[in-house]
């Protein structure tokens, strides 16, 4: 039994990703399909990376892992296939895996059209490209199967925080169901920037002096969370609705 893990912004109305799952359980009815979260905001590749490189490692090797955030579908972007680690990432070559596609990896794209439905829709490829081949994949096919190699992925710039002198300049990435704002600053990242030396971290009208270790420490907190990054929260509040504070706007740590 594979297992296989979904990752969309096909939201909760709309049987998309309940229609992936059942051409999945179509060519293996003993797969475990585990959802991730069908809340990717509507197109938003760079969340989607982030997010994948958060929960891929702790699934157990051998999972496949499939990926739709897809603005693209239908247009030239490529169906592919990335292996790295023991896991597989299927889903469409335009950055979502970002964090994934490094010189360690096997990328192939998926261009056996054995491996995919009879029918292509031009719009919904999660069902008709990426559902089969990850049922495959689950099942023991391997990678060099489904088509040629490559070693040109598409990679999204500007997802890393930049340091400026005495200045790391990062931004928020997502936020969480708690409105809890998710910044690109890796907590290792922030640790080795200051090394020691006292900070200020501002967001917005806001400035922060110290890490909390709980979302309870203040009112407002500023915390390095368990996804590895440094967040911000209110304590029973939503931070995002509290501050106003949008995707893309700027977080600075200054030593």
């Amino acid at each position: 039994m594979g297992t296989i893990t979904l990752l969309t912004d096909f939201g909760e109305k709309d049987p998309y990703a309940g229609i992936m799952k059942g051409v999945i359980l179509g060519i293996d009815p003993s797969a475990c399909i585990v959802d991730i979260t069908h809340k990717v905001g509507p197109q938003d590749i760079r969340e989607a990376a982030f997010l994948v490189d958060e929960y891929y490692r702790y699934f157990p090797k051998g999972t496949v892992h499939v990926v739709v955030v897809d603005p693209g579908v239908g247009g030239d972007r490529r169906p592919i296939i990335v292996s790295r680690n023991g896991h597989h990432f299927v889903g469409p070559d335009n950055g979502v895996f970002t964090f994934i596609a490094d010189a360690a990896s096997e990328i192939r794209v998926i261009e056996n059209r054995n491996f995919m439905l009879p029918s292509i829709s031009s719009t919904f490829h999660g069902r008709d490209i990426f559902a089969p081949a990850a049922a495959r994949l689950a099942r023991g096919f391997y990678p060099f199967a489904f088509g040629r190699q490559v070693t040109d992925p598409v990679v999204l710039t500007g997802l890393n925080p930049v340091a400026d002198g005495s200045t790391l300049h990062g931004e928020v990435v997502r936020f969480d169901n708690f409105g809890n704002a998710l910044t690109n600053i890796r907590t290792g990242t922030f640790r080795s920037f200051t090394k020691g030396h006292t900070f200020e971290i501002t967001i917005g009208g806001l400035s922060f002096t110290s890490i909390d270790r709980t979302y309870c420490a203040n009112e407002f907190t500023c915390l390095a969370g368990s996804a590895g990054f440094i967040e911000f929260g209110v304590f029973q509040g939503n931070f995002e609705e509290r501050t106003g504070t949008h995707k893309g706007d700027p977080v600075t740590v200054r030593i």
